[in-house]
C-alpha cells in the first residue's frame, strides 16, 4: 500500500473514532451549557480524558484490524473448512473467553462493580466468570447452528430460567448480573463471533446463513446473566453485607475530579502496562495456539501481526485511563447536576439522546448491521436496522433511568420485558429473530457502556434512598433487552403490511 493510501486510511480511522465519540460530547455540551447553564468543572481533566479515549480507541481498533481480526477470522475459516466439529466448538469457546476478558466494556463495568460493592465483587473474578459463560454460550450456539435447531428452542428456556433464578438471587447482584450479559458482546467479540457463525453455516448444505448463521451474539448475552446471578448468591452469602462500606459518589463537589488526575509516576505506567499485557495474553495465546499447534501453520505477515497486538496493548492501556478521567466523571457529573437542578424530566431526555446517539455510532452495531445487509443482499438496510436498534436502546436507557428515579425493583421491569420478548420470539418471522438477538447484544459496546454505567451510578448516588450498587447498575440490561423488542416488532409489522399489501393487489 502506498504512503498516500496509508495516510488516507489512518485519517479515515481517526475520523471514525472521533465520530463515535462526537455524539456523546455534543449531547453533554448541549445539556451542560444550554439546559444547566453552567461550565464543566475541571474542563482540562475531562478534555484530556476524552482525548485519551479517542487515542486509545484509535490504536485499539487499528490493532484489531492489523493483527487480531486477520488471524482470528482466518482461523475460523480454516477450522470450518476442515470440518472438525470438536475444534470448531473449542475455538468458539476459547476465542470468546479470551476476547471477553479483554473487552473494554467488560473491564469498565467490572472496575465499577468492584468499586461500588466495597470489594465484595472482585474485578478479575467477575471478568473470568462472565468470559467463561460467554464462551460456553457461543459453543452452544455453534452446536445449534450445526444441528440446525431453531434458535428459540434455546433462548426462550434460557430467559425463563433467568427469570426464575432472579427470585432466588440476592437483590444486590440482580442489576449487575443483567448488565454483565449486555457487555460481553462488544468491539472484539461481535466481528469474530459473527464471522464464525456465518462462515460455519455457509459451509453446511441446507443451512441458511440468515436464520442459522446469526444468533451467536444473542447466546453470548444470555448465559452470563445466569452465571453471574449464581456467583452473586455465593459471593453475598459469604460476607456480612451490612459490613460492606457504602460507596460514596465521586461527585462530592466540582473540584473532586482533580484528585484523580494528579501526576502519574513511571512505576504506575509500568504496572499499568504489565496489567494490560496480562489482560490481552489469553487472546494472543489462543490465536497462536490454534494457528501453530492445531492448524500447524505459520503466522502470516509476522511483523504486521506483532504491530497489531502492540497497538491493541497501547490502545487498551490508554483507553482505560481515559475512562477514569473522561467518560466516568462525565456521566456522574451530568447525573449530579440534573438532580441538583431538580430537572428530572431532563434526565429522561438526556438518557434517550445519549442512548440513541451512542448506538448509531457503535462500532459493534455497525459491524453486525453491515454483515446482515451483505447476507440479505440489501433486503435489510443497514441504516434502517441501526435506527430501529438505536430507538430500542434509547427507550431502554430511559426506562432504566426511570426505574432508578422511582426506586422500583429492577426485576419487575426486566421480567416484563422478557415476557414481551418471548411472545415476539414466537410470533416474529423466523429470519428476524436471530438478527434481533445479535443486534440487541451488540448495542452495549466500548462507547456506550462507560458513560451509561457512570450515569446510572451517578443517579443512584445522588437520589436519596437509592443504593449505588443495587440501583446504579441495570441501564445496560435495558439497553440490551429493548432492541430485541423493537427489531422483532419491526420485522413483525413489516411482514404484516407486506401480506396486507399483497392481498390488496
Amino acid at each position: 500500500m502506498s504512503t498516500a493510501k496509508t495516510t488516507e486510511q489512518l485519517l479515515k480511522d481517526i475520523w471514525e473514532v472521533i465520530i463515535d465519540i462526537l455524539p456523546i460530547i455534543m449531547v453533554a455540551i448541549f445539556f451542560q451549557i444550554i439546559v444547566l447553564k453552567r461550565p464543566f468543572p475541571d474542563i482540562a481533566a475531562l478534555s484530556f480524558g476524552i482525548l485519551l479515549i479517542i487515542v486509545g480507541l484509535f490504536f485499539f481498533l487499528r490493532g484489531l484490524k492489523l493483527g487480531v481480526f486477520p488471524l482470528g477470522e482466518g482461523l475460523a475459516y480454516q477450522l470450518v473448512k476442515r470440518g472438525n466439529l470438536f475444534y470448531i466448538l473449542l475455538f468458539g469457546f476459547v476465542i470468546t473467553f479470551s476476547a471477553v476478558i479483554v473487552e473494554p466494556a467488560v473491564m469498565a463495568i467490572a472496575m465499577k462493580a468492584e468499586m461500588v460493592s466495597g470489594g465484595v465483587i472482585d474485578d478479575i473474578s467477575l471478568r473470568i466468570i462472565v468470559a467463561f459463560a460467554a464462551g460456553l454460550s457461543v459453543a452452544i450456539g455453534v452446536l445449534r447452528s450445526v444441528l440446525g435447531h431453531p434458535i428459540h428452542w434455546y433462548l426462550i428456556p434460557g430467559y425463563i430460567l433467568i427469570s426464575i433464578a432472579t427470585f432466588f438471587a440476592p437483590r444486590e447482584i440482580i442489576a449487575l448480573a443483567y448488565d454483565s450479559g449486555g457487555v460481553t458482546t462488544s468491539t472484539i467479540t461481535v466481528p469474530l463471533v459473527t464471522a464464525i457463525g456465518v462462515g460455519l453455516v455457509s459451509s453446511i448444505r441446507g443451512r441458511n446463513p440468515l436464520t442459522d448463521g446469526f444468533g451467536l451474539v444473542g447466546f453470548a448475552v444470555m448465559t452470563p446473566i445466569l452465571v453471574v446471578l449464581g456467583y452473586g448468591i455465593i459471593a453475598f452469602n459469604s460476607v456480612d453485607v451490612s459490613s460492606v462500606p457504602a460507596y460514596v459518589s465521586t461527585i462530592v463537589n466540582e473540584s473532586s475530579v482533580s484528585a484523580t488526575s494528579g501526576p502519574v509516576s513511571i512505576k504506575d505506567i509500568l504496572i499499568g502496562f504489565v496489567m494490560t499485557i496480562r489482560d490481552i495474553l489469553p487472546l494472543a495465546a489462543t490465536i497462536l495456539l490454534f494457528q501453530l499447534i492445531i492448524l500447524k501453520q505459520g503466522i502470516p505477515n509476522v511483523m504486521q501481526i506483532a504491530k497489531g497486538f502492540f497497538f491493541v496493548l497501547l490502545g487498551l492501556y490508554t483507553f482505560i485511563h481515559g475512562l477514569k478521567l473522561g467518560l466516568f466523571p462525565l456521566g456522574e457529573y451530568m447525573a449530579f447536576y440534573l438532580i441538583e437542578a431538580d430537572k428530572f424530566y431532563w434526565i429522561y431526555i438526556f438518557s434517550f439522546l445519549i442512548g440513541f446517539s451512542c448506538t448509531i455510532a457503535e462500532p459493534a452495531i455497525i459491524a453486525v448491521s453491515k454483515k446482515i445487509e451483505e447476507v440479505t443482499e440489501g433486503s435489510i438496510n443497514n441504516w434502517t436496522l441501526r435506527i430501529v436498534v438505536a430507538m430500542g436502546v434509547a427507550s431502554g436507557i430511559t426506562i432504566g433511568a426511570h426505574r432508578i428515579i422511582t426506586g422500583d425493583p429492577i426485576y419487575i421491569y426486566v421480567i416484563a420485558s422478557y415476557l414481551i420478548t418471548i411472545v415476539l420470539t414466537l410470533l416474529a418471522p423466523r429470519y428476524i429473530v436471530p438478527i434481533a438477538y445479535d443486534t440487541g447484544g451488540a448495542t452495549t459496546s466500548t462507547v456506550t457502556v462507560p458513560l451509561v454505567t457512570a450515569l446510572g451510578i451517578g443517579l443512584a448516588s445522588n437520589i436519596p434512598g437509592r443504593d449505588p450498587f443495587m440501583d446504579g447498575f441495570g441501564l445496560i440490561a435495558f439497553a440490551s433487552i429493548c432492541p430485541l423488542i423493537t427489531v422483532m416488532g419491526y420485522g413483525t409489522l413489516s411482514q404484516y403490511f407486506l401480506k396486507k399489501g399483497g392481498r390488496k393487489r
